[in-house]
């Protein structure tokens, strides 16, 4: 007995610091998303006899997850402040519908019609950052009466019709490619940027003490990195060229990465999401910074309502159902936790890009509803029990 005793604790240490030393030296969180990523595509590929990785299939995957991906980085804000937006789907909703009925009924030009559409994205979220900021409603129940009612409204305004057909002007925001020397140049600066970036973050954390890669390694992830954009764009190219949406959801992932990480605004959201108490003492504006980011999250619904018009032609009362649940799966598949205070935008939009892959390979497969939201659920269990997992761990 006296051996058993011994021995048990010892075997689980082992193999708790063995787990703890690789999760702290290669943030397997991080990679375990890229890996998961890359089985997907494999199985897909297999499953769908190679039709899953055609240059066609994965420009169409890319254009799929544009708008997920935009969904997501508003959300990663509200939810590393502990906070939760229900609404974002509706918003969606809502904002393309006006640019719509703008547009078809009214012949507003394209420009204007996209601006009133951002404009009342930014006064929805000024409104639900106004109630849960500054009245302690709590996000969940301002943004849960959003989700009803503005779907209420985009039903009064267009009387349950669609709203069709768009100008060409509009249409070409979702449906339009990057021809290929831009294409190239856009490239080129990607990887410049992202080079310049890994060694300006490297220096930065050895000058304050933090621990980095060895350099070896970081190296080698940079080639990684380099090599899969660089192959990316070369399938893209294999097809029509970049989708236009895709552009977007970079630009708007490297000025809110740049926003999180490098401004005083970023890191006082983290701040709150660590402790907010913590926060209100050491001085932060609490109430500022939570209407803030909820009014982010609407401006970056309505750019997503945009999108979704212009990639349907119309605006739909259907727009945007459930677009909510798969923009807060994104995020948590992408490492963001409900905790608060962790989270980041390029991990929400490799989220987004795994529930994309998901539902593009299933629907080649022609799997049933019912089973792909099964198959879903389960992966966005597994990846809170993976994220509760490496925390335990660390």
């Amino acid at each position: 007995m006296n051996v058993v005793r011994e021995s048990t604790p010892t075997t689980s240490v082992t193999r708790k610091s063995l787990f703890a030393r690789l999760n702290a030296r290669f943030d397997l969180r991080a990679y375990t998303m890229i890996i998961a990523l890359v089985v997907i595509w494999l199985l897909f590929t297999v499953l769908t006899e190679g039709r899953f990785l055609t240059p066609r299939n994965l420009s169409n995957l890319a254009r799929q997850v544009s708008i997920t991906a935009i969904l997501a980085i508003g959300m990663v804000m509200v939810i590393v402040t502990t906070h939760i937006e229900l609404s974002v789907g509706s918003v969606l909703g809502l904002t393309g519908g006006i640019a719509s009925i703008l547009q078809v009924w009214h012949n507003v030009s394209t420009p204007v019609a996209i601006l009133v559409a951002l404009g009342f994205g930014v006064l929805i979220g000024a409104f639900h950052g106004y109630w849960v900021a500054y009245h302690n409603v709590p996000a969940f129940i301002v943004t849960l009466a959003g989700l009803l009612a503005y779907r209420g409204v985009l039903l009064g305004i267009t009387k349950g019709q669609t709203v069709a057909p768009l100008d060409p002007s509009f249409k070409i925001l979702s449906s339009g490619y990057l021809s290929l020397v831009p294409g190239i140049i856009l490239t080129s600066i990607i990887i410049i940027g992202l080079v310049f970036a890994r060694i300006w973050s490297r220096r930065s954390k050895l000058k304050y003490g933090f621990k980095v890669l060895p350099l070896y390694l970081e190296i080698l992830t940079i080639i990684l990195y380099c090599g899969l954009i660089i192959l990316a764009t070369y399938v893209l190219y294999q097809y029509e060229g970049i989708p236009y949406p895709v552009i977007i959801v970079l630009v708007l992932a490297v000025i809110f990465s740049f926003i999180t990480n490098n401004t005083k605004f970023g890191r006082q959201v983290y701040a709150m999401g660590g402790n907010i108490e913590a926060a209100r003492l050491s001085g932060i504006n609490v109430r500022r910074r939570t209407l803030v980011v909820f009014i982010l999250a609407g401006f970056l619904a309505s750019i997503a309502g945009v999108l979704t018009t212009a990639r349907l032609n119309a605006g739909t009362i259907t727009a945007g159902d459930g677009a909510e649940l798969d923009a807060i799966a994104s995020c948590v598949i992408g490492g963001t936790s409900f905790l608060g205070g962790i989270g980041s935008i390029p991990g929400a939009v490799l989220g987004a890009l795994v529930m994309a892959s998901i539902d593009n390979g299933m629907s080649m497969m022609n799997t049933e509803a019912y089973w792909q939201m099964i198959i879903k659920g389960a992966i966005l269990l597994l990846a809170v029990w993976l994220d509760i997992k490496t925390k335990k761990n660390r």
